[in-house]
């Protein structure tokens, strides 16, 4: 494998997490709600709660703040690295890239992670994580 190829190869690797870190973001919201309404137990885990209040919480600010997300930043210097111009080389690069960027104003992406956002902080509000176990549950 050559340097370029090496380059291409890690920048389908960055977009491919981005798009997977995009989905358990998006699918998440979801699954919480379902999962409630199901009754799962695990669905509340601290760490699944926090991780993905934490990773809304990040899109929207760089949305708020005008930031460029790392992981694009990251994505673009590979592809410059592999001498890359466009999207429209790999399988990977191009489907995925056209699920994970559109074209809108950056007013309205601010304005989706915002509600989006709100949306999670509303399951925190209805589904409440509780970080310990009560007594009552604990004598059970």
């Amino acid at each position: 494998m050559n340097d370029f190829s090496t380059w291409q190869f890690l920048a389908d690797a960055v977009l491919c997490s981005h798009v997977a870190l995009m989905l358990s973001v998006v699918l998440g919201l979801p699954l919480i709600v379902a999962g409630n309404l199901r009754r799962w137990r695990w669905i509340n885990a601290p760490w699944l709660r926090f991780a993905h209040l934490a990773t809304i919480l990040v899109v929207a600010g760089e949305a708020w703040l005008g930031i460029v997300c790392p992981l694009t930043t990251l994505e673009m210097w590979l592809r410059r690295q592999a001498h890359e111009t466009t999207y429209d080389g790999s399988f990977v690069e191009h489907w995925l890239q056209a699920l994970l960027f559109w074209q809108a104003p950056a007013w309205v992406f601010t304005a989706a992670y915002s509600a989006f956002g709100l949306s999670v902080l509303a399951t925190w509000w209805l589904w409440p994580v509780r970080l310990r176990k009560s007594r009552a549950t604990a004598r059970a």
